[in-house]
């Protein structure tokens, strides 16, 4: 036991310096772009797609904000809009399935998956999720009534104090990170020491069979849909070095969850905003599940196709 949570921790600290060299350059540079026209420029560049996606051309904030940091900088720009409850419905899937680009996007590269791949996933399921939303869905236009969230911005002035409390938010990011990812690295160290974590993956691979994917990537798996792809990422790059997932399988893996991830936090954060969740998690879980499946078909069948010419071409 001892030797197990002592490999559990320097796992975490790895990780942690890891993740941290990536999150808190990241983080600072965005809190300081707060400051400047830049978040209010490309804002304004995105409003002719809002009114496709029937959204005012001000709920590009949100969007910038929530994409460019995480769900809560999103959430806090949508609680200083009026917006209906369709309209924060909408808001609420996109950022759903496209949030914090900058660092997941980097997460996914350090485990080999493409970057063209996520960021076209991300942001092609959120655009057309609300672009059929806003197509079919006819109610939800009463005004949304936001509940117990209450946002109250900390007003700092002068760039010294600026970039003090830039530097103050992005070393909690960090503090935050190791908070969680120290103990379930030594908590899964201790699962793989004593083997239940090998039980536990033999009886996920019927799920992730049906993905397409072999029975070794469950860990990466069930640690993202937990804990989302920033804080799984140090499990996620763990069991990808260490659990020999293949590069197609970690693609798979990561369109999954790209889709569909932290899906607790990320579904209970909504609620406050007035707007039903229970069809939120819905279409997160039915549309990984979906383009998943058809995915891996897709690529089983055009290795099935190079491997029959390859066969031709010898002959």
């Amino acid at each position: 036991m001892k030797k197990s949570l002592q490999r559990g921790i320097i796992a975490g600290l790895k990780t942690t310096w890891t993740l941290g060299k990536i999150i808190f350059p990241v983080t600072l540079i965005v809190y300081l772009l707060q400051y400047t026209p830049v978040i209010d420029l490309i804002a304004s560049w995105l409003t002719p797609v809002m009114k496709v996606i029937g959204l005012p051309g001000d709920a590009a904030v949100p969007l910038v904000l929530g994409n460019l940091l995480n769900l809560y900088a999103g959430i806090a720009g949508i609680l200083t809009l009026d917006l209906s409850v369709k309209e924060v419905f909408i808001l609420a899937v996109m950022l759903s399935f496209s949030h914090n680009l900058l660092i997941e996007s980097t997460v996914a590269l350090k485990v080999g998956v493409r970057l063209s791949v996520i960021l076209s996933v991300r942001i092609g399921l959120a655009l057309l999720s609300a672009f059929i939303i806003n197509l079919v869905w006819k109610g939800g236009g009463e005004q949304a009534q936001y509940g117990f969230i209450s946002q109250k911005d900390e007003v700092v002035s002068g760039w010294g104090a600026i970039i003090l409390k830039g530097i103050e938010t992005a070393a909690m990011g960090i503090l935050q990170l190791a908070i969680i990812v120290i103990p379930v690295m030594i908590a899964l160290q201790i699962l793989k020491d004593l083997g239940w974590l090998s039980k536990f993956s033999n009886k996920m691979v019927p799920f992730t069979k049906l993905l397409g994917m072999n029975g070794n990537t469950s860990t990466t798996l069930v640690t993202g849909l937990l804990i989302g792809l920033a804080y799984g990422a140090g499990v996620m790059i763990q069991a990808v070095q260490e659990e020999g997932v293949s590069k197609k399988d970690a693609t798979l893996a990561f369109i999954f969850l790209v889709a569909c991830h932290a899906v607790v936090e990320d579904t209970l954060v909504f609620i406050p905003l007035g707007i039903p969740v229970l069809p939120l998690l819905l279409i997160r879980v039915i549309t990984a599940l979906l383009l998943t499946i058809v995915i891996a078909k897709i690529w089983s069948r055009q290795k099935g196709l190079s491997q029959r010419k390859e066969v031709t071409y010898e002959r």
